[in-house]
């Protein structure tokens, strides 16, 4: 049939009717050329004939008549070529799909080459990502890592624009997939986590998963920028888009401007990340700079880039955008939320098996971390895990035991570590102590503390040849690995520009400046306690750059500035800390250090008693209740650091409150440790509320200490695992004093249930258990259940979520005939069918204490609805009964509204999202107490 078609037709009168149209829309002439020489379709004469026009137009002209003499097959491969480089001639589509083209199995076997501009551009850039994201160089100049080798994901949550889970991101192939959608309109997908979470190294991932092609087949073009680049832009700087992507990522070899016509045509196969969106600091309002008009007019590049994340520029393309947790981005373009959590306990386990290769000293680390919760909670964190390892790999190359031996470690002595390990890599003298190498290297120390303080008081990450020649800092410094070289194409790109390898370094080091130099007054050290404002605060306008911004103005609370100042409050309470003093004494004059410890003490703890002061407070629940918000961890942190127990009572003091709140805190386990270090000075019995963190297992760990004071334990959406149940059970259960116990969607299984059982059993005081959303099944339903049969004291009983099926619910069923204290159930969501509803029903024919039932979202039929019926002319405790979106007809509903015409206790039934329809004027249509609406 298609050989008959194909006889009928003539290609030559194809090409010579669609004349105008070829010789209109052609514009890539060089392709066509080169495939009708290379197979000899045209003759070397004829090339040549051809490439002496003129124009472009005359040569496209030149080929239509070559072509018309010489035949059927010449032509027929010449429509070939173009259907099937369709990037070369995308405007000549609606041409092939008129004349219904389709090419005979000989021009099918003529090879075609993609000569293209576009393709050509596409494989450059695909290489040049490849070779730049193959090795990691996250963290230092000094050593290459592969990226394949050492790379583990970290946990990725879908959240909503309140930032609560609504999922989980597996796979970085699912990014721009439909699950976790929270505005269509959007083109953003917006990653966001702590300092050190991954970010910058996830997006590195990303860019070589292109590169290889494991993902996104799609994408045509992947441009990258690192976001601090835009600081470096002057006020007057004017660009045009085209110079955007091109010089700052790699220029076209051949064709730009048909390479950026096909860019502007098709947005769909450019994929950006901008990467670090909060170290964007400008010394000019932008509201000053016009908006971009046009994809073909200059403008400042920061508008450039605001006009591309909201798609008034390239619409239809996709960006990958990070920043810190706090930093303000208008949901208006953010099509997802990604929240980086770090690594749990088994992506822990698997980057120590990638990390190290020598079985003896994984063994000894894996150990280690299986027995020191503080060690393992900093671990969570892949920056700081890396700077552990790092520091572990290198005093074991040392046959040196004085790593990081203690059971206690803080932030500042992992980086006093760090930076000991290139100290001594420089000196190459394996014997000496960390304080004789702190005391031998006084002057590097100052030299790049000098480069971190000015960068930090201009708001500059990157440091050119000027810079670093007017701050005097030697070759050999720079050779260290601290700084690594930045090397940036087009305007910006100079080879001798610096930037430290990563922010939380710049921190560090600009604190140690403040400490050591003599130059450094009080004031000085203290003065970003004062300038700084959290972003949660700071920002009030959600406009897109809202987190773009010049220095802030002082006066703020200290505990609501931006990350890296506030590290350096977090690392100068360390570093003036009582246990480094010892470190420091060679460092720092004694009466200069006596002085900076006192004045930073004093100021601390007045802005301890501020902040405490000015918290939100509430009464709710018979409780008088504190709200720390995301700037409290941070003065938690700071406390911990700190380890000053004056310090630690004067926060105790200043809750004067029994239930503190921290949910929505981005508490990472670590933090755990420092709300302990600040509740151990607590002397009274308190409710503590963690709900919606990353505690995870280690940070569950971390509050032991604390548990004998907390009579409310609320740790729902924390990825807390049946080990987090284990320590649960151990702890509660020797001080018997909780009442509720929060435990709502984490990761717990059957295995975990044995655990919280034994605290409904030997917590007389329990009342309150949430455990919605976990992962039982009818094994741990049915040990949860007798559990609660056991219990005198439970109440509240929250199962939402869950898998326990009808075996679950008659083990529940079991339980309800005379429980003595039970007074609300939720089995909701359980894949429960009428049969397990039934059981609950029958049970309930015998109970006088539950008041409420849950039983949304499952299976339940006109049968179960038969059986409550009958209930409800029996028991006459039950007043909340739901049984929203389930299977209940108009015939179940008029079941239960005849069944409470005698029942005065029932205050409603809820039957919405079923089966039922109205307008008869049935029954269930005449009750007050039914509601299907």
């Amino acid at each position: 049939m298609e050989v008959q078609r194909n006889r009928e037709r003539s290609y030559v009168d194809l090409i010579t009717s669609g004349r105008e149209v070829l010789v209109q829309k052609i514009r890539n002439t060089q392709c066509l050329l080169y495939n009708l020489t290379e197979n000899r379709i045209f003759s070397t004469e004829d090339g040549e004939i051809v490439s002496s026009s003129q124009t472009r137009a005359d040569m496209v002209r030149q080929i239509l008549e070559l072509l018309e003499s010489k035949g059927e097959e010449a032509s027929e491969y010449f429509i070939s070529i173009i259907q099937r480089i369709p990037e070369a001639y995308y405007s000549l589509s609606f041409w092939l799909k008129e004349i219904d083209f389709q090419a005979s199995d000989k021009i099918q076997n003529i090879p075609v080459t993609n000569t293209d501009p576009v393709t050509k551009y596409s494989r450059k850039l695909k290489q040049e990502v490849r070779s730049d994201s193959k090795i990691i160089m996250s963290y230092s100049q000094r050593e290459e890592m592969m990226l394949q080798e050492t790379y583990v994901n970290s946990v990725m949550e879908l959240v909503n624009a309140t930032q609560q889970n609504i999922g989980s991101v597996e796979n970085l192939a699912c990014l721009f997939d439909d699950s976790g959608v929270i505005n269509e309109e959007g083109e953003t997908i917006f990653m966001f986590g702590d300092a050190g979470m991954g970010k910058s190294l996830l997006i590195q991932k990303l860019q070589n998963m292109w590169a290889k092609e494991e993902a996104f087949p799609e994408i045509k073009f992947f441009f990258r920028f690192r976001c601090r680049i835009f600081s470096l832009f002057k006020r007057n700087t004017r660009i045009t888009l085209k110079d955007l992507l091109f010089k700052y990522n790699c220029n076209p070899d051949n064709e730009p401007e048909d390479v950026y016509q096909y860019i502007l045509n098709f947005p769909e196969t450019v994929l950006f990340t901008f990467d670090g969106y909060d170290e964007i600091h400008l010394d000019f309002d932008l509201t000053s700079i016009p908006e971009v008009p046009t994809h073909c007019d200059p403008a400042h590049p920061v508008s450039l880039l605001t006009h591309l994340l909201s798609g008034k520029l390239l619409k239809g393309s996709k960006k990958v955008l990070t920043g810190r947790t706090g930093c303000q981005v208008s949901l208006n373009i953010i099509r997802k939320k990604i929240m980086l959590k770090g690594f749990s306990t088994s992506h822990l386990r698997q980057y120590t098996n990638l990390f190290f290769k020598e079985p003896g000293i994984k063994t000894q680390v894996l150990n280690h971390l299986k027995a020191n919760h503080n060690f393992s909670s900093l671990c969570t964190i892949p920056l700081f895990c890396w700077i552990i390892f790092k520091s572990y790999a290198h005093f074991h190359s040392m046959n040196d035991s004085h790593g990081f031996s203690s059971n206690s470690i803080t932030l500042t002595d992992i980086f006093l570590r760090l930076v000991e390990v290139y100290l001594t890599l420089l000196s190459k003298e394996t014997e000496k102590t960390q304080l004789e190498t702190y005391s031998g290297c006084k002057d590097t120390l100052l030299a790049i503390g000098r480069v971190a303080y000015n960068g930090i008081e201009e708001s500059k990450f990157v440091f050119n040849e000027q810079i670093l020649t007017s701050l005097k800092i030697p070759e050999k410094d720079l050779k260290l690995g601290f700084l690594r070289k930045v090397e940036e194409c087009g305007e910006l790109g100079n080879n001798s520009s610096f930037e430290f390898f990563h922010l939380t370094l710049q921190s560090f080091f600009t604190a140690l400046f403040l400490v050591v130099d003599d130059q450094m007054s009080t004031t000085d050290l203290l003065k970003y306690l004062n300038q700084c404002k959290h972003a949660e605060e700071a920002v009030h306008d959600h406009s897109l750059l809202s987190c773009v911004c010049s220095k802030k103005d002082k006066g703020w609370d200290p505990f609501k500035n931006n990350d890296h100042l506030q590290f350096i409050n977090l690392f100068l309470c360390g570093l003036l800390s009582k246990p480094k003093q010892s470190l420091l004494a060679n460092l720092v004059q004694s009466s200069t250090l006596r002085q900076k410890r006192r004045a930073l003490k004093t100021k601390l703890s007045q802005c301890v008693k501020s902040h405490l002061k000015n918290m939100p407070r509430s009464h709710s629940m018979g409780y008088n209740q504190v709200h720390g918000l995301t700037h409290f961890i941070w003065m938690a942190r700071c406390i911990c650091e700190t380890q000053s127990e004056t310090v630690g009572k004067l926060a105790a003091r200043g809750i004067c409150a029994d239930y503190l709140k921290l949910s929505f805190c981005d508490a990472s386990s670590s933090d755990c440790g420092a709300v302990s270090f600040m509740l151990n000075h607590y002397q009274k019995n308190i409710a503590l509320e963690l709900d919606n963190n990353n505690i995870n297992d280690y940070g569950v760990k971390e509050l032991c200490p604390s548990f004998c004071r907390l009579t409310v334990v609320r740790l729902s959406v924390n990825q807390i695992t049946d080990e987090g149940a284990r320590v649960l059970s151990e702890e509660l259960t020797k001080h018997k004093i909780v009442t509720y116990l929060g435990l709502y969607k984490n990761l717990i299984t059957d295995f975990g249930a044995r655990f919280i059982a034994r605290i409904i059993v030997e917590c007389p005081k329990l009342t309150h258990l949430k455990l919605g959303y976990n992962k039982f099944t009818a094994v741990g339903g049915a040990c949860l259940a007798q559990a609660i049969q056991q219990s005198k004291s439970i109440y509240d009983v929250g199962m939402w979520g869950n898998q326990i099926g009808d075996e679950g619910a008659r083990a529940f069923a079991e339980i309800l005939p005379n429980h003595p204290s039970l007074g609300q159930l939720s089995l909701s969501c359980n894949q429960i069918s009428s049969s397990g509803g039934q059981s609950i029903a029958e049970a309930l024919h015998h109970n006088t204490s539950l008041q409420i039932l849950w039983l949304v979202e499952n299976s339940l039929t006109d049968e179960a609805a038969e059986s409550f019926a009958e209930m409800l002319t029996v028991n006459q405790t039950l007043s909340n009964l739901w049984l929203v979106k389930n299977a209940i007809t108009n015939n179940g509903a008029n079941l239960l509204a005849r069944a409470i015409e005698n029942n005065t206790t029932v205050k409603e039934i809820c039957l919405q999202g079923n089966q039922i329809t109205e307008g008869d004027n049935q029954p269930f249509e005449e009750s007050e107490r039914i509601f299907i609406n």
